[in-house]
Parts: structure tokens; C-alpha cells; sequence
């Protein structure tokens, strides 16, 4: 489960906000990636998510941006019940499509809790160049089956669409990813897929015993601990 935060439950939203203590006002640091070809509509999805807003001119990310959101997520009992609530700061990775950037945004891939892959619904190709960005998250991610949702995008154009629901699945369920279609341009499913990509992250890291092999965690004298300071980890153990 997963609510925003209005601006009066928050602090002001700067890299390593802390409050009482020098305690950061969250509890968890969170970094997911956009990754995709470019001009599939990472940055505008990522807009929409964050600032509900939408510009239709494209202009393409030269490198790495990324964007900001607080989230409280609630995970469910084992009863079934509404558990413990977590706050969480999101940072959304926008990475460059373009080939030539393709070092510097692998470089980001590891210390990424979690990936939305976008592909164009208007465009086949970039349907079939999903198998390479999954082979890249297998070679430079933090372990080979990371948390992935794959995102057909710009389904409000449907009389410019090449790719049909069904095939947008197949390939979905072929690497057994959750597969949504999404509109950057009026926000159809676009919370949906970040929810999904969250609830995916947040079930791992309870699941998960050896904390160390999470993207971000440290060991100082044998002990994991968690960074919160906003630095460049980006993601909590």
C-alpha cells in the first residue's frame, strides 16, 4: 500500500533532510532508474509522476537527471492486515537512451534498488531492445534478476500504436516482469507502475536475510548499517 505525502507531512525536500537529532525525516532512501531508448518518454513519465505535469516538446536527457518524491508505504501484514508505515524518499534516475551515454549510465545501474523499463508503444523497435536493456541489468546491476517493471509508453496516441497490448505482454511475461501500459501525457498507470516497482523493492529487502547483498548497504567491523545521508548510495539496506 503507498500514499503521497502532502507538503505539510514533510520537511523541505533537500538532499539529506534531517530533523530532531540530525535524524533524517525518513526512513528509507530509495533510487529507482528510467531506463529505455531514447525518446520513449522516460523524462516525461518521471514529470508526471512527480510534479503531475506533462510538455510535450522532447527533449533529450544529455547524461543523468533525476527527480524527487516522499511516499509513506505501508506493507501488509502476514495476517493480511495494514502493517507498519515506512517513509519513503524516492529518487527517480532519469538515464540517456542514446548509445554514447551508455557507459556513464551503466555506472548508475548498481547502487539502483529498483528499474522501470520503458518501451514505445509507437515504436516496434524499441519493443525489441528490451531484450538488450535487460541484458545490461544483468551484467551491471546489483544482482542478475533485480526489480524490473516494463511499461509500454504513450498509450494515449492509439492511432499512431505498433505494438499491441497482447505482444507488450508477452515480452512482460517472457522475463517475468509486470507489465503496464502507461500515458506520461494524461498519467494512466504511471503511479500504478512506481507503486508496483515499491511494493516489489520493499518485499525483497524484508525478505532479505544477507542485507549486504543490497545495493547501497556498507559493513563497517562486520556490521551493515544504513546510509541516509543522501549521498550517492541512493538506496537503503
Amino acid at each position: 500500500m503507498f500514499t503521497n505525502l502532502e507538503m505539510g507531512d514533510s520537511a523541505p525536500p533537500a538532499h539529506g533532510t534531517v530533523g530532531n537529532n540530525n535524524q533524517p525525516d525518513y526512513d528509507y532512501l530509495i533510487k529507482f532508474l528510467a531506463l529505455g531508448d531514447s525518446g520513449v518518454g522516460k523524462t516525461s513519465l518521471l514529470f508526471q509522476y512527480t510534479d503531475n505535469t506533462f510538455n510535450n516538446k522532447f527533449i533529450s536527457t544529455v547524461g543523468i537527471d533525476f527527480r524527487e518524491k516522499r511516499v509513506v508505504h505501508r506493507m501488509p501484514a502476514a495476517d493480511g492486515s495494514v502493517g507498519r508505515s515506512q517513509r519513503i524518499h524516492l529518487q527517480l534516475w532519469d538515464t540517456a537512451g542514446q548509445e554514447r551515454f551508455r557507459s556513464l549510465t551503466t555506472a548508475f545501474f548498481r547502487d539502483a534498488m529498483g528499474f522501470l523499463l520503458l518501451f514505445d508503444l509507437t515504436n516496434e523497435q524499441s519493443l525489441m531492445n528490451i531484450r538488450n536493456w535487460l541484458s545490461q541489468l544483468q551484467t551491471h546491476a546489483y544482482c542478475e534478476n533485480p526489480d524490473v517493471v516494463l511499461c509500454g509508453n504513450k498509450m494515449d496516441l492509439e492511432d499512431q500504436r505498433k505494438v499491441r497490448e497482447d505482444r507488450g505482454r508477452e515480452m512482460a511475461e517472457k522475463f517475468g516482469l509486470p507489465y503496464f501500459e502507461t500515458s506520461a501525457a494524461t498519467g494512466h498507470n504511471v503511479s500504478k507502475a512506481v507503486e508496483c516497482l515499491l511494493d516489489m523493492v520493499m518485499t525483497r529487502m524484508e525478505k532479505c536475510t544477507d542485507k549486504t547483498k543490497l545495493p547501497g548497504s556498507r559493513q563497517r567491523n562486520g556490521q551493515t548499517y544504513k546510509q541516509k545521508d543522501g549521498g550517492d548510495t541512493g538506496c537503503l539496506c
